[in-house]
């Protein structure tokens, strides 16, 4: 019931990735079909169903433009758990944030100037420039909009076939 399932308006764009749980009460509430599945089955006392991949919502609903919040767990996604300095992939409890512009040079807490970071990274550059200790970010940051949303869906996607033809990869 902790899978990821794929939710598309009734348009079949991709708005957003919820758990399995929550895809299975809104399909049996009648607010939402199975478009793909898995093989497996959820069995309760009276019927079976099977696991949905990709559920598509009955009725279209309007997405309002919304900034996410500022938080470790959205940087780190945005960032696809890869530090910006050196480009490996590690598990979230290894990665800290960084500064780009230390606070301590007037840097602010925001998404432009917020980036994960390994902790052998951050400690080398410390309160410098990137370009004052020879690093550079593999990519700019910015904020966390609708495209940088649908860059995160595809790659959540990467796990599941059944996603790409949604995801437009």
């Amino acid at each position: 019931m902790n899978g990821r399932v794929l939710v598309l308006n009734s348009t079949y764009e991709p708005i957003n990735v919820c758990s399995t749980r929550r895809a299975v009460v809104l399909i049996l509430k009648g607010l939402a079909r199975t478009e793909e599945r898995h093989e497996s089955f959820y069995h309760s006392a009276r019927s079976s169903l099977h696991v949905p991949s990709v559920i598509r919502l009955m009725e279209y609903k309007h997405i309002p433009f919304e900034r996410k919040s500022l938080s470790r767990k959205n940087i780190l996604l945005r960032d696809h758990y890869t530090c910006q300095y050196c480009g490996k992939v590690f598990n979230p409890a290894d990665l800290t944030l960084d500064h780009v512009i230390p606070r301590s040079r007037g840097g602010s807490s925001n998404w432009d100037n917020l980036v994960a970071c390994c902790r052998r990274c951050n400690n080398h550059k410390g309160n410098k420039m990137p370009e004052e200790v020879g690093m550079k970010l593999l990519k700019r940051p910015q904020s966390f909009s609708l495209h940088v949303n649908r860059q995160i869906m595809r790659y959540l996607g990467r796990s599941d076939e059944a996603w790409r033809k949604y995801l437009f990869y």
